[in-house]
């Protein structure tokens, strides 16, 4: 077995045995890209490994999704296949774990109309409302994996020969997924244990607000009485462990939904849909977001926040120190996946039910009365940085650091 081989191995046991750590018996769904067929089939192998029932593989294709922006009829972005919806939902309803690799060039719908974009999404947002409901109550297992692409590659390593392309981005994914250690599966339940203590530590002091200080950026954020800090992995209804991002570097709770006030500004591009969405920053009034400016991308920036409601609101508040792995490695990788666990983040739209105390058992009408956000979009941007302060602000009102000079200061 070659190195490359052995590396792909190791990604996909993380895959199985920590991301979804699918169980006997249990069905698997993945979506993936065609450009990734040797990491379908790694992944099937081992899931079949492990005692799966059933694989499922729902293949996605970057150049057929471009031709219907292209060419489709208008009125066929306002629809999305009931099938698929009531695929996901009742394989959901049958405890199936899900995996999602994200392959998507960032340039993939630069020049297309933004109201197609805002338009496709909007359907989709709608039609998999259930799926959302238990993913984000953490009903099933899922987990968000990412594999190169050519276009993907040539936009992350412009200055590299073609043929070096992929492999180079490869190679950055192994070592930020640890999958290119002798062991990633124990070097990733060390990792768990080292989020858990700042998870705890968070969890403890019961912060009632943070106020973020950085240059473009002052920001205060109220979380909700009875919020939950979470990190690393998760626990599905049945009580079993998965981590829901590979990689992961950050702790995150849900804010109050109407207690964001002030402004900030990314510190990143943020790829949505295809496009890239830059130099922007957002000012909130009681939660509402009420301006949004950006050098590039703005348009499609406002169709993002203009999709319903709750999309005018933010629905997870992440941290993540400077000095992690992924920021360390000084990549910009024009994908959330990994650009948001090298940077402290935020997220427009729906919050996670699990992040306040009883929320998975609660109606949609409960959260919202509790300080969660609930929207049909869910998409984090990063805003941290190196001169990035943080306070937490206790009930008496008095403060202490959380965050100094973009790292712990504690």
């Amino acid at each position: 077995m070659t190195d490359f081989q052995q590396k792909l191995e190791n990604y996909a046991e993380l895959g199985i045995k920590i991301g979804s750590n699918l169980q006997k018996g249990q069905y698997l769904f993945l979506n993936i890209s065609v450009e990734n067929t040797p990491l379908a089939h790694a992944l099937t192998k081992k899931a079949y490994e492990v005692g799966a029932r059933q694989v499922f593989v729902q293949y996605y294709d970057d150049q057929v999704t471009r031709m219907r922006y292209d060419h489709a009829p208008e009125d066929s972005f306002d629809f999305f296949p009931e099938w698929e919806a009531l695929e996901k939902t009742k394989l959901a309803e049958y405890g199936a774990a899900f995996i999602t690799v994200k392959s998507q060039s960032p340039d993939l719908l630069k020049g297309v109309n933004p109201d197609y974009v805002a338009r496709a999404n909007k359907a989709a947002g709608q039609a998999l409302s259930k799926y959302r409901e238990y993913s984000q109550a953490n009903k099933i297992s899922w987990t968000v994996m990412a594999a190169p692409t050519a276009a993907w590659a040539a936009k992350v390593f412009p200055e590299l020969p073609e043929a070096e392309q992929v492999d180079a981005l490869w190679d950055a994914m192994f070592k930020a997924t640890r999958a290119d250690l002798d062991n990633p599966v124990e070097a990733w339940h060390k990792h768990d244990a080292t989020l858990s203590e700042k998870v705890e530590f968070l969890n403890k002091k019961h912060y009632k607000a943070l106020h973020y200080t950085a240059p473009g950026t002052d920001l205060t954020i109220e979380l909700p009485a009875t919020h939950i800090w979470s990190g690393g992995g998760s626990k599905n209804e049945k009580g079993i462990d998965f981590m829901a991002n590979i990689p992961t570097e950050e702790v995150f709770t849900a804010p109050q939904w109407d207690g964001v006030n002030g402004y900030v500004t990314a510190k990143k591009p943020l790829n949505y849909s295809g496009n890239l969405i830059d130099q922007f920053t957002v000012t909130f009034e009681k939660g509402r977001i009420v301006d949004v400016k950006a050098e590039e991308g703005e348009d499609i920036m406002k169709n993002l926040i203009a999709t319903d409601e709750g999309s005018h609101y933010l629905g997870e508040v992440a941290l993540v120190p400077h000095n992690s792995p992924i920021s360390n490695s000084g990549i910009l990788f024009y994908n959330t996946l990994f650009d948001e666990n090298a940077s402290n983040h935020i997220a427009i739209g729906s919050a996670y039910a699990f992040c306040i105390e009883g929320g998975t058992t609660m109606t949609q009408e409960q959260l919202k009365k509790h300080g969660l956000n609930r929207s049909i979009v869910h998409v984090d941007f990063m805003i941290g940085c190196a001169d990035m302060d943080i306070d937490g602000i206790l009930e008496d009102g008095s403060t202490e650091p959380v965050f100094r000079n973009g790292n712990w200061a504690f």
